[in-house]
């Protein structure tokens, strides 16, 4: 399946502004069965833009304003290719808690067990968790992740504006409310409370004409859970779904706070709008280049000249 992606975030200024530094994490992964087709980013004003990979395997863009300017767009085109995923089991290894030793965990993901910026245990979360019985799963891992996404989606109502993208989990918790982000971090943090390394996914979420919770006009989050047997499984709390091929992932972290789409500072003492629209859409296979190239000229030996050296001869095409 491939899908075209559009992502615009437009900053407006209530007066000029100068020195805009800003930093992107918007180009999809490519790994597993997604595969990064083409993308490209654009800016008005324009800048040069620099590009590295973080720790975490995140492609990073990160660019300079130094002229005044009222207004900032980003622009962010991709095409992904996503190849069927294999089938997960309906439950794990009963065996499988026992799997969460130094022999099957790397580094990396004990990092993920512990607490994080966004995903930790707080009081309102201990209540909540004692509340659903989730305090300790009597389940395995799989089943017990399953379980806890679903009581999630029951006990959340999807409402954007009462949290921001700062917003820890307990205003979430107090008004039982909120967001994508808010409760995959709810479900990060009680995940790493079992002993299960989990992260947070940035990233889009194909629509369509399924009714799901979250918004089909902004990015998306969900978490993955690693399972020494199965490797890292998504799971999209808000939806109460396995993440399959509707999920594309743009970067993973501890939670948002490593991962956040556009993160940048500017000089200035004014006022910022922030808008922002995204577009997932179904698209037909990028066309290859092989598929494009029209042969101008067979291939041949060249003969070298005086006038014409040989290592010139492939460098040359006519004009048409």
């Amino acid at each position: 399946m491939f899908y075209s992606i559009r992502h615009i975030t437009r900053f407006r200024y209530s007066t000029p502004v100068r020195e805009s530094v800003m930093e992107l994490r918007m180009q999809p992964r490519s790994e597993g069965p997604q595969m990064l087709r083409s993308f490209q980013i654009a800016t008005n004003p324009r800048a040069q833009l620099y590009a590295y990979t973080d720790h975490l395997g995140n492609a990073v863009y990160h660019f300079n304003v130094l002229r005044d300017h009222e207004e900032l767009r980003i622009e962010a085109q991709a095409v992904v290719e996503i190849a069927n995923l294999p089938a997960i089991p309906d439950h794990a290894d009963t065996l499988e808690w026992g799997r969460y030793n130094g022999y099957n965990l790397s580094d990396d993901q004990f990092d993920l067990m512990e607490p994080s910026t966004f995903a930790h245990i707080t009081p309102a979360l201990q209540s909540f968790m004692a509340a659903h019985d989730l305090v300790k799963p009597k389940e395995d891992p799989l089943t017990a992740l399953k379980t806890l996404s679903s009581t999630i989606r029951n006990a959340f109502e999807y409402t954007p504006g009462i949290t921001d993208a700062s917003s820890p989990i307990d205003v979430a918790l107090k008004v039982r409310r909120g967001v994508c982000q808010d409760f995959t971090h709810i479900m990060i943090a009680v995940a790493r409370s079992w002993g299960i390394p989990a992260r947070y996914v940035s990233g889009y979420l194909h629509h369509g004409r399924r009714h799901d919770r979250s918004g089909s006009d902004a990015t998306h989050a969900w978490m993955e859970a690693y399972l020494p047997s199965l490797g890292w499984i998504g799971i999209d709390p808000t939806n109460d779904l396995i993440a399959a091929e509707r999920h594309i992932r743009a970067a993973v972290g501890r939670d948002y706070a490593d991962v956040p789409p556009t993160r940048g500072t500017y000089k200035g003492g004014a006022e910022s709008e922030l808008a922002i629209a995204v577009a997932v859409e179904p698209t037909a296979a990028p066309v290859r280049h092989e598929d494009f190239l029209r042969v101008a000229r067979p291939m041949s030996a060249p003969r070298p000249t005086a006038s014409m050296p040989e290592h010139l001869y492939h460098q040359q095409q006519q004009q048409q």
